[in-house]
């Protein structure tokens, strides 16, 4: 019988323990407090953020938004960051892409302090996921995925994972964590020779191309045993659709999510968990 992953569950069962855990912080003197970096007005940035500020508030943590207009200048946006890193109030942060084409050459990801990066794409957030330190931030996508399967008692260790996107948010992080856990990795792109090769044998596939419906029913196979992570939130004809064509997919494989409402929340929540975690490194370890 096929499974739906849904996420709802999943985070209602584990809101109380990040709530406890806030809860212990702010008692230890320091308020998990979470600010973002907003330019322009993109109104799906906007909802992303909404959501974020929602999520905050529900398990007791500060949510500021810095919101800066659409024309800013490079120095002013980079004096705006600096100072959001710089302060010893501030637990965790992260700039809301996209931003204004004349901000786009600058290296976004970098900017943010490591200690304070909740997305989790600082370098030396990704070289220790690269080490297979998972112990530490995990980029928020990768990390919902993994809870997402472990949370539906999915097995990972061993099994044959092919996942069709490279970019550096989800595919290429996701890989690295897939094969810390001991998983077999093959890493599709836009440039992979027949990709029903690769999909059609895998225990599990992740979608994760931004190309809605790249996957159909001739991309998996009929034993029902396959696990489908649909990454994509794409338009199609005035609807949310993912990467994965789902009418079609879904009575052949095991498990499935859908979109939306399943890796979109998983992503929020695993920020949540960033935050808590930058938060009690700077208690504990002093940084």
């Amino acid at each position: 019988m096929m499974k739906l992953l849904d996420a709802k569950s999943i985070i209602e069962r584990n809101i109380p323990n990040l709530q406890d855990r806030a809860q212990q912080l702010t008692s230890q003197g320091l308020v998990p407090s979470l600010s973002v970096v907003l330019v322009g007005n993109n109104q799906a940035s906007r909802r992303y953020v909404n959501n974020k500020a929602k999520f905050c508030k529900r398990i007791g943590v500060v949510f500021n938004l810095i919101e800066l207009p659409q024309d800013i200048s490079k120095e002013t946006f980079l004096d705006t960051v600096d100072k959001i890193n710089n302060d010893p109030s501030v637990t965790g942060c992260f700039v809301q892409l996209p931003v204004p084409k004349h901000l786009s050459n600058i290296n976004i990801t970098q900017l943010i302090n490591p200690a304070k990066d909740v997305d989790g794409f600082h370098l030396n957030t990704i070289n220790k996921l690269y080490l297979n330190e998972l112990d530490g931030i995990i980029p928020c996508t990768p990390k919902g995925i993994i809870t997402l399967l472990n949370e539906n008692n999915i097995k990972i260790e061993g099994m044959n994972v092919t996942i069709i996107g490279r970019s550096h948010i989800v595919g290429k992080p996701l890989s690295l964590l897939f094969q810390a856990l001991n998983a077999t990795v093959t890493l599709c792109h836009s440039r992979t020779k027949d990709l029903k090769k690769h999909t059609i044998n895998a225990d599990i596939i992740v979608a994760a191309s931004g190309v809605p419906h790249i996957i159909t029913a001739d991309h998996v196979n009929s034993n029902q045993s396959q696990v489908v992570i649909d990454v994509g939130m794409n338009q199609l004809d005035g609807k949310l659709v993912g990467d994965v064509y789902f009418a079609e997919v879904v009575e052949k494989v095991r498990a499935i999510t859908p979109v939306p409402g399943g890796v979109g929340p998983m992503t929020v929540y695993s920020l949540m968990e960033n935050l808590l975690l930058t938060t009690e490194n700077i208690i504990n370890k002093g940084i």
